[in-house]
């Protein structure tokens, strides 16, 4: 019974130790740029040793991901029954996400650092950015079942299309609409051909 009740602390303080990792990340990623930033530096602001960082994780790259997507939201995929009501619950979810101070700060941070450091990119990519894109083909699946576009539309393409827009206009707000509303109508239009209805 003691050296039960003697384990039972180590796993709050291994939460602890991680949530400090993560937040130590993302100061030092905002100060000075994820290729300045190192693991010792990391270790130090979060009080942990270098070796608890690796017990986790294999290096800087993988650390900066899990640091950026601890802040994210997860994406909730619709199932309204319309494509469109689905795309716009989509919109709504990522204005939501994106258009606050720490949603632009994100972002930021995602595409300073892939911009800067290929092994990044790709472990985003894989790790976080491809289960999203999955995620979003379910959308469009069940619009090709209902016979609302297209049965060869490549579902990565729009989710690339969309994301390309949606950051597009964080970087240069429309000046006429909002921000929702032109992400729409820019989608709207490259799926305009690819829509069944007449």
């Amino acid at each position: 019974m003691s050296d039960i009740t003697k384990k039972l602390p180590g796993r709050p303080r291994s939460t602890q130790s991680h949530q400090a990792m993560l937040q130590a990340t993302l100061e030092l990623l905002a100060e000075v740029g994820f290729e300045a930033m190192s693991i010792d530096a990391i270790a130090t602001r979060a009080g942990v040793g270098k070796t608890t960082i690796y017990r986790r994780y294999n290096g800087k790259e993988e650390l900066v991901a899990d640091a950026i997507e601890s802040v994210r939201q997860d994406v909730v995929i619709p199932d309204t029954g319309n494509l469109w009501s689905d795309i716009d619950a989509l919109i709504e979810n990522a204005a939501h996400t994106t258009l606050s101070s720490l949603g632009r700060q994100t972002v930021a941070m995602i595409i300073s650092s892939a911009s800067s450091n290929s092994q990044f990119a790709e472990i985003y990519r894989t790790k976080y950015l491809q289960p999203r894109r999955q995620a979003f083909a379910i959308v469009l699946e069940r619009a090709k079942a209902r016979h609302e576009i297209q049965a060869d539309l490549d579902p990565g393409l729009v989710f690339d299309v969309m994301s390309g827009i949606m950051l597009y206009a964080l970087m240069f707000q429309p000046t006429t609409e909002s921000w929702e509303g032109y992400v729409r109508r820019a989608l709207g239009l490259f799926l305009r051909g690819a829509s069944n209805r007449s």
